[in-house]
């Protein structure tokens, strides 16, 4: 059943798995046929949504398959750590691209003068437009919340300064669990970061994930190799 609260391209991830269609550096799937190859296989498989990187991707990706995309563009912040939809002009050029959804980065880093719920404010007044969170602690998705943000994924938890401790522990489950504690249903989070196996993906939806978004398990041959190599030579 629909919940009227939220748009109904927000209630159509509910318990669904949302794949990140991404590729990076010299793999040879980082070109829009590359990514969009991936969603059509997303598709395929059940998805509910295509989380995707990058005007040029999503314009084929959105030609090409009839699921819903969360778009993004990555950066870089003076620290050179990663930075998700950080200007206007790129949220308007994934407006421009057809997204269905647009995910910012919700930390409270400045960009363009802004923190990040400060900048979902101002990009929620003024285009009308479903936004994801991308966040990486509790504080920052209570900020984002109130700012009028639409869904709020763990994403970020990791890869910031502040949260670098969580990057080899896993999915981080306790910020899950804290965030659908105290939201509920009034605003819906998805689990995202590290979800590296259907056991994980399941645990998420068990612990009250709006969502789950799965990418390198699924859409990183290079990375998926390497754990099996790595497996395979460990020494005893």
């Amino acid at each position: 059943m629909e919940n009227n609260k939220h748009s109904p391209v927000i209630n159509k991830l509910r318990r669904g798995l949302i794949v990140s269609c991404q590729a990076e550096g010299e793999s040879p799937f980082n070109k829009p046929e590359g990514v969009t190859g991936f969603a059509i296989c997303a598709q395929m498989g059940g998805a509910v949504a295509i989380r995707a990187e990058g005007v040029m991707n999503i314009s084929a990706i959105k030609q090409n398959v009839q699921l819903p995309v969360i778009g993004l563009v990555k950066s870089l912040f003076e620290d050179g750590s990663v930075r998700i939809t950080g200007s206007e002009q790129e949220a308007k050029g994934l407006m421009e691209a057809g997204c269905d959804i647009i995910a910012i980065d919700g930390t409270f880093r400045l960009r363009e003068g802004k923190s990040g719920p400060e900048f979902i404010r101002f990009i929620k007044e003024k285009y009308r437009l479903p936004l994801m969170a991308d966040i990486s602690t509790f504080e920052e998705a209570l900020a984002c919340q109130q700012a009028g943000v639409d869904c709020i994924s763990t994403t970020l938890s990791g890869y910031t300064p502040a949260t670098t401790n969580r990057s080899e522990k896993g999915p981080d489950f306790d910020l899950l669990a804290k965030l659908v504690q105290a939201m509920g249903d009034s605003t819906p989070v998805i689990a995202e970061g590290r979800i590296n196996s259907p056991a994980l993906a399941r645990q998420a939806i068990d612990l009250g994930a709006w969502a789950v978004v799965a990418g390198t398990a699924i859409t990183r041959p290079q990375i998926i190799t390497k754990w099996y190599y790595d497996a395979i030579n460990k020494e005893i």
